[in-house]
């Protein structure tokens, strides 16, 4: 963050300053107490386990130069109606400051993170990068990301999630993206909000954000994301498959391990991509940062160089290791939702090809009252592809194993399973060396449990 006096920090927040005005903050800004370094500011939330007010002497006990507050405390304080409004004021305030950095944001139904780790190791080759680590994509993480920024800082690359209309525009009232993507509508949180005509239009808030000098970067193999064209007063640059995108792949073919190799096709040229992510949907994403680098100012070479030496930059996203007991692990345990599952369930199995492969799947929530179709849909799917073995954890997942169920032709084995720890004990009765396991779920089923225990060697018993 750039250091700002108490008193400006009040005048961008609204709020009331309750200490040194001169007294200056010039560490980032946190939320947890011990992440607390000297000169931070410390923004105390009140939540429904904790009162950060509570944690505030810690704070500045350990350096915090103020702290962000709804009510005084004991030390320099400023004082606000709403800490998280005030949260995102400031980050506005500190933007607006920064000049001279380029804000590209992202928004999908799938792929958010893993494209935005893409385009923020692309792009920071052409200068110093700021981006979220995992999924700080909300009305917290977000404005947490944006203070990071300082004078140095040429890109802010960043994520915005929604949960409902508006939550996206919210988002880009506090940063404002030069260069917006949405990169699919899909089923994720359809419950929520109530059907994809209405993700559409909640994702289609990022591109009506961008100014008439900057680029909207689309998706040209989805109808919903290709629809948006006319909301936004951007320039509309397209990625994808399609023949007719700007920025497409062509040759397209995945090796052993499931990684994909292609030309990358623009307007300027092409250049070969060898990615070292898994799975073909991991194109879709390599061609939509490929169009943001492109909207930077990154020529095609050096766009395909800096994707083909991309590494995973978030945790328990198609994450594939090898146990010691030889048994391949596709860990995708943060998340889960019917495109980016089914997806898992197809690298998956090109990766297996001649061993046996085993789905190890939780709940995909928030899924509303398509929640039991979506879910049989996958174990048909899981059975299709041809697993030896299926799975199910927890009583929400359980129509995965009704549809595995109604694949009249599948030979492989399904289990149903209350949780977690009894899957792992489920594993460990059946899986042989050289076996694969995909490991997968939304974030409140804790799948990235299994995984860890099988690359521990707690559920390979049977492979010693």
């Amino acid at each position: 963050m750039i250091p700002l006096p108490l008193s400006t920090i009040a005048e961008i927040t609204g709020g009331t300053l309750h200490g040194p005005p001169d007294a200056v903050v010039g560490g980032p800004v946190v939320i947890d107490s011990r992440a607390v370094v000297p000169g931070a500011l410390f923004a105390a939330f009140e939540g429904e386990r904790a009162d950060g007010h509570a944690f505030a002497p810690a704070a500045l006990a350990a350096g915090a130069a103020a702290v962000l507050a709804r009510r005084p405390v004991e030390g320099p304080a400023v004082v606000v109606d709403d800490v998280q409004e005030a949260l995102g004021r400031l980050a506005r305030g500190v933007l607006e400051r920064l000049p001279g950095v380029t804000v590209i944001a992202v928004t999908g139904s799938a792929g958010k993170t893993s494209t935005k780790d893409l385009i923020a190791q692309v792009v920071s080759r052409a200068g110093p990068t700021v981006w979220p680590p995992g999924s700080f994509n909300n009305e917290i993480g977000l404005p947490l990301t944006v203070l990071r920024a300082d004078a140095r800082t040429r890109y802010l690359v960043l994520e915005m999630g929604a949960r409902g209309i508006g939550h996206i525009a919210y988002l880009t009232g506090i940063a404002r993206p030069g260069v917006g993507v949405v990169l699919n509508v899909g089923t994720a949180h359809v419950g929520e909000f109530g059907g994809r005509e209405n993700i559409a239009v909640a994702k289609g808030e990022i591109i009506e954000a961008v100014p008439e000098g900057g680029t909207a970067v689309l998706n040209a193999d989805d109808p919903l994301v290709a629809a948006m064209a006319p909301r936004t007063r951007a320039k509309v640059v397209t990625f994808g498959r399609s023949p007719a995108a700007t920025v497409r792949a062509a040759g397209e073919t995945l090796d052993e391990r499931g990684r994909a190799r292609f030309t990358l096709v623009t307007p300027e040229g092409a250049a070969p991509v060898a990615l070292r992510l898994y799975g073909a949907h991991a194109v879709a994403n390599a061609l939509a940062a490929a169009a943001a680098a492109r909207a930077a100012g990154l020529p095609p070479d050096e766009v395909a160089e800096a994707l083909s030496r991309a590494e995973p930059a978030s945790r328990w996203r198609m994450e594939v290791a090898d146990s010691g007991d030889g048994v391949t692990v596709v860990n995708d345990a943060y998340n889960a939702n019917p495109d980016s599952t089914r997806a898992a369930i197809d690298t998956t199995r090109h990766l297996a090809r001649d061993r046996r492969a085993f789905a190890v799947l939780g709940e995909m929530a928030e899924l509303g009252a398509a929640s039991v179709a979506e879910h049989a849909k996958i174990g048909q799917h899981v059975a299709r592809s041809g697993f030896a073995g299926l799975v199910v954890v927890g009583p929400n997942a359980a129509a995965m194993a009704e549809g595995a169920g109604q694949v009249a032709s599948w030979t492989g084995e399904c289990v149903q399973v209350d949780d977690v720890g009894a899957a792992v004990t489920a594993l460990s009765e059946r899986l042989r060396p050289r076996d694969v396991v995909l490991v997968k779920g939304s974030r409140v089923a804790g799948m990235e449990r299994v995984a860890e225990a099988i690359l521990a060697g707690r559920a390979g018993e049977a492979a010693r």
